[in-house]
């Protein structure tokens, strides 16, 4: 049986002596840090050392920037998601807006267009938003916002921007009614621009055609002509638009012609109209109605003699049995 011995001795005093090393490796140090700071013999080495880590280095970071760019990824795409929600939402705003203003833009032009085409003719002029529209396929009437209050009496002329509209026909404290010269039981005196020819145009109960039942065979009246106002009976001031004649039929053997003209004002489109205050007692006026007596009375006679209901020419408010009230 083979006895292993025992080394008592102590294993740190084996080999040299550690003073001996720390010295020796301390001195090592400071020749090599003074030959690198003098001489820069130490970078080449340097360099190839961090040549051969730099492969450890990417290997160790690839994992960080790979999980950094998924989580920026998806960070993206749903801020990019957020932004064009945000986007989306600022536009369909900024397009309401972009609505709004060119509604107001289209208001004030009409507006404008109102005053400036009633300068000189009227005196006092008022503007009045349209509050209601009888739904009564048979009667043109719409409801205004302005009343006695503000100084609207019945049988006051209505304009818009383009032409006649209407007359007041009710009138209560903060609101009036008006009869559109569309209606069937209105009628105005008109007179033909070009020819002078005069005659009454009555509503059709359609918005877009009036009808001039008493122009005779013989008068001047061709498609194109503008018809305005005569001021004849002192309800709408004299020489506004009224309509533009489109069709006329002519019969050797009847009396009358066909005609039928389009109302220059927009009425069925307008949102605010024009309620008009001018001076009945223009000499012009008076001197149009006392010439206008004779055609009138020999319009009579030739509806007496062709059995058709007379018309009254001054355009009177028909009697107040339309809704409102």
């Amino acid at each position: 049986m083979v006895e292993l011995s025992h080394d008592t001795r102590p294993i740190i005093g084996r080999g040299p002596p550690l003073v001996a090393t720390f010295v020796t490796l301390a001195a090592a140090s400071i020749a090599l840090m003074v030959a690198d700071d003098r001489y820069a013999h130490l970078d080449r080495v340097r360099h190839w050392l961090s040549a051969g880590a730099y492969p450890v280095q990417v290997a160790v970071d690839t994992p960080f920037r790979a999980w950094n760019w998924l989580t920026d990824s998806f960070a993206d795409r749903s801020r990019l998601r957020q932004e064009n929600l945000e986007l989306t939402a600022r536009l369909r705003l900024a397009n309401l807006q972009l609505q709004r203003f060119a509604a107001l833009e289209d208001e004030n032009r009409r507006l404008r267009d109102m005053r400036e085409n009633s300068a000189g003719i009227a005196e006092r002029v008022l503007v009045s938003s349209i509050l209601n529209v009888d739904l009564d396929p048979f009667r043109h009437r719409i409801v205004v916002d302005k009343g006695s209050e503000d100084g609207v009496f019945k049988g006051q002329a209505v304009l818009d921007g383009e032409g006649i509209f209407g007359q007041v026909t009710r009138v209560h404290s903060h609101s009036a009614e008006v009869i559109l010269i569309s209606d069937a039981e209105h009628a105005i005196p008109v007179q033909s621009n070009r020819s002078g020819v005069r005659t009454i145009a009555v509503g059709t109960g359609d918005s877009s055609k009036l009808s001039l039942p008493f122009v005779t065979v013989e008068s001047d009246i061709q498609p194109g002509d503008l018809l305005i106002s005569t001021g004849i009976g002192g309800v709408f001031p004299r020489g506004y638009p009224v309509a533009e004649v489109t069709r006329v039929e002519r019969t050797p053997a009847a009396t009358f012609a066909l005609v039928d003209a389009r109302p220059t004002a927009n009425l069925d489109r307008e949102r605010e109209v024009l309620l008009v205050w001018f001076d009945p007692a223009d000499p012009e006026v008076e001197e149009s109605a006392t010439t206008a007596a004779e055609p009138t009375a020999a319009d009579g006679q030739a509806e007496a003699a062709s059995g058709t209901p007379p018309v009254a020419a001054p355009a009177a408010a028909p009697p107040e049995s339309g809704a409102g009230e």
